[in-house]
């Protein structure tokens, strides 16, 4: 007999499922905390529950440790720590979960990185008595660069300070103070206590000023968004099944995307496209298939892929590039050796690599960026990279599965680092830059015949790319057109790229579908890099709704170099002043997916500038614009 909550088998099959982690210092709790929602949402086996009553009492302890459902190993039960990561699975009748309780020890930074790498939620606990601790944000710094989108602060041990509501807030303020530069959705602080079962899974007495969720309450509550990528296909190929003369496959894990027959695939690196025959599974062939399906793809065409090789959508490349930057976290109790040869393992594609440069290591306790020649054990950094094959890959941002690579030491074969691709060197011209940039057959990359930074000489003052976005009516055009003019009137060289201007001509045989929409940014992205390259300050007004569209884009150009400019106003404003009749259109029926009134507009995370026309004079915000790009000069 269990003790499991019983739910029917067709409610439990579609209920979602919640990847989480636990993190923090050592002798936070993390265990104690794991087990306490085991027995106290009744997920353990009776037997079980024995087992550790026995364990407890054999070790002279006067409460029965909820820890030892997670520490599994025989010297983390001798030693009372966590050395491993921990995997643990329950269910509750709203939601199903995988925890991943990570160690808490500095030496075992390396095994954080694996349990965080495929969770949606981390709960790094901090213990009331100690305060934040530097390993507690090392790890919500690790999470924010693994893309983890939520973070629970779980203060613990409340009872060992008499639930004392001024020890809560001072621990809030500090995370809150060091939060500010994570790259995280949404955080949540809550005060428990592992031991006693305080605001864990019920709320307790011993806190009536906290009004907040229950740490279960909130897990089973949380929003999380799908951080699988179904748009852009890609498919490392790990093995090419022959298994006689009629049958051709390459077999792999599709890392992100979807695919069916029929659709016109590239094969990297070779460029040879083919289209999608069929999609061979052990279960039989299948109609499609999407991230996590281990498949076998059969082509039309008979072309030569090979292990280490990516399927990918014909329209859709990744970047291609041997040369680019990520961040790097160290986990070798060897430094990192700068220009030593090491492996790189990405995807299923390994090649020797060089770190050419550390570009800075980070404080932890502060975010502070140190000047560094190498990272030490556990140092998180950012690093330059070169291999001696190009990768295949996306920002790590957009895209976990071919944005990460690891680490090995050739002569140990250990793994020493884990990283996390963040762009490309722009310098690098030998390939593809970008995965919007696809060249023709039978060409060779021809360097500028005047360089930019002659032309920037000459012009004065630095190129740059202003780009505009945000929903129609709002004001891009009217702004643009105002910069540039008070631009012009001084002497700078500028060019204005408004949506409306490149659909008469160079995007003019486009439509407004998704794809098309893509395309239409990507020529327009090239022609301002055309006249970037001209040492021009480039205005682009464009609606651009998708934010992957603006990041490709933006990747076509040096740091520091695209400007990204959000202009916002509410819809009703943006309605009434309709500057081209699209609003009445679309509610006539006329135009089916209009930007802001029936298609949403995907708003930057981070723009450089952010203007609300509603609020803001147009006159203000040019002055605003421009004292921005006298700051770059």
């Amino acid at each position: 007999m269990t003790r499991n909550n019983q739910t029917s088998q067709s409610s439990y099959l579609h209920m979602d499922m919640l990847r989480f982690t636990t993190a923090g210092s050592v002798d936070d709790g993390k265990s104690t905390l794991i087990g306490r929602l085991l027995y106290d949402s009744k997920s353990i086996f009776e037997d079980q529950m024995e087992a550790i009553e026995k364990t407890s009492l054999n070790g002279g302890e006067a409460e029965v440790n909820l820890a030892l459902l997670t520490d599994g190993l025989k010297a983390e039960r001798e030693q009372k720590i966590t050395i491993d990561v921990a995997y643990r699975y329950f269910a509750t009748p709203k939601r199903k979960f995988i925890i991943a309780d990570t160690p808490g020890h500095i030496q075992y930074t390396s095994n954080m990185v694996t349990g965080a790498s495929t969770a949606e939620l981390a709960v790094i606990l901090v213990d009331a008595q100690k305060g934040l601790l530097t390993q507690s944000k090392r790890h919500a710094y690790i999470s924010s660069l693994l893309q983890i989108p939520n973070l629970v602060v779980a203060i613990n041990k409340m009872d060992l300070v008499d639930y004392d509501q001024a020890v809560y807030q001072n621990i809030v303020e500090a995370f809150q103070d060091f939060s500010r530069e994570l790259d995280v959705k949404s955080i949540t602080y809550i005060p428990i206590s592992a031991l006693k079962g305080d605001n864990v899974v019920e709320t307790g007495d011993n806190t009536p000023w906290y009004d907040g969720p229950t740490l279960l309450h909130h897990l089973e509550t949380v929003k999380v968004e799908n951080a699988l990528n179904k748009v852009d296909f890609r498919l490392p190929v790990q093995y090419v099944i022959r298994p006689h003369q009629n049958f051709r496959g390459f077999a792999g894990r599709i890392a992100s995307g979807r695919i069916r027959p029929g659709d016109k695939v590239m094969a990297l690196p070779s460029r040879i496209t083919s289209k999608i025959k069929e999609i061979v599974t052990n279960d039989g062939n299948l109609t499609e298939a999407g991230p996590g399906d281990s498949v076998a793809i059969t082509l039309d065409d008979e072309i030569d892929v090979s292990r280490g090789d990516m399927l990918v959508h014909a329209d859709n490349i990744p970047t291609i590039q041997s040369k680019f930057e990520a961040f790097l976290c160290w986990m070798n109790a060897e430094p990192l050796e700068v220009s030593k040869p090491y492996l790189l393992m990405h995807t299923t594609r390994v090649t020797q690599v060089f770190i050419d440069e550390v570009t800075y290591s980070l404080d932890v306790d502060t975010l502070e960026k140190k000047s560094s020649s190498n990272l030490k054990h556990n140092e998180i950094g950012k690093v330059k990279i070169t291999t001696s094959q190009p990768l295949y890959f996306d920002p790590y941002k957009t895209n976990q599965k071919t944005g990460s690579f690891i680490i090995i030491d050739p002569a140990t074969n250990v793994t020493v680092g884990g990283g996390m691709i963040q762009s490309v060197d722009a310098n690098d011209k030998s390939i593809v830059e970008n995965h919007f940039r696809q060249a023709s057959p039978n060409t060779t990359w021809e360097p500028w015949n005047i360089a930019r930074a002659r032309r920037e000489e000459l012009n004065g003052h630095k190129a740059v790319v202003l780009w505009f976005t945000g929903i129609s009516g709002a004001g891009k055009t009217t702004i643009a057109k105002a910069l540039e003019t008070k631009l012009f009137k001084i002497g700078r060289q500028t060019m204005l790229l408004d949506g409306d201007q490149v659909r008469h001509g160079l995007c003019g045989d486009l439509g407004f579908s998704p794809g098309e929409r893509t395309e239409n940014i990507r020529r327009v992205g090239e022609v301002a890099r055309l006249f970037f390259e001209q040492g021009n300050i480039v205005l682009c007004t464009f609606v651009s709704p998708y934010r992957k569209d603006r990041e490709t884009v933006k990747n076509l150009f040096p740091t520091g170099r695209f400007i990204e400019i959000q202009v916002d106003c509410d819809l009703e404003t943006a309605r009434q002043r309709d500057p081209k009749g699209l609003y009445a259109k679309a509610e006539n029926g006329e135009i089916k997916d209009l930007t802001g009134f029936n298609m949403e507009h995907e708003v930057s995370e981070n723009p450089d500038l952010n203007f609300n026309t509603g609020e803001m004079d147009v006159d203000t915000i040019v002055e605003d614009i421009y004292r921005y790009l006298e700051k770059l000069s």
